[in-house]
């Protein structure tokens, strides 16, 4: 095999992943839990979309008693503590790979 097929091999390789990971950016994907009162969305990147809770999550015995003003402020705070916990370990990753690779830009998509 020589050099010049094995690049452009590795270019189209690099398309692909390219692709792979627009398109699993825009694939939205929920997760539920208690037979469906708190549901969160993810990207196929695992990038933290939103969070909806319904007043049987905070009151079971009473649901009508939760304001949705309340729910919504609840919503509001544990979408920016988990977007906020995402930047951490996103800057931490990025710091650890720059120390291997010496702050190469590999351009690997996906990684950063």
């Amino acid at each position: 095999m020589n050099i010049q097929k094995m690049l452009k091999q590795a270019q189209m390789m690099q398309k692909q992943m390219e692709n792979t990971q627009e398109e699993l950016g825009g694939t939205i994907l929920e997760g539920s839990a208690g037979g469906g009162v708190v549901v969160a969305k993810v990207t196929g990147k695992n990038d933290f979309v939103s969070i909806k809770i319904k007043p049987e999550a905070i009151n079971p015995e009473n649901p009508e008693s939760v304001d949705a003003e309340s729910i919504e402020m609840l919503e509001d705070l544990i979408n920016s503590a988990i977007k906020d916990a995402n930047a951490k370990a996103k800057a931490i990753s990025e710091d650890r790979l720059k120390a291997i690779t010496g702050g190469l830009n590999l351009n690997m998509p996906g990684l950063f």
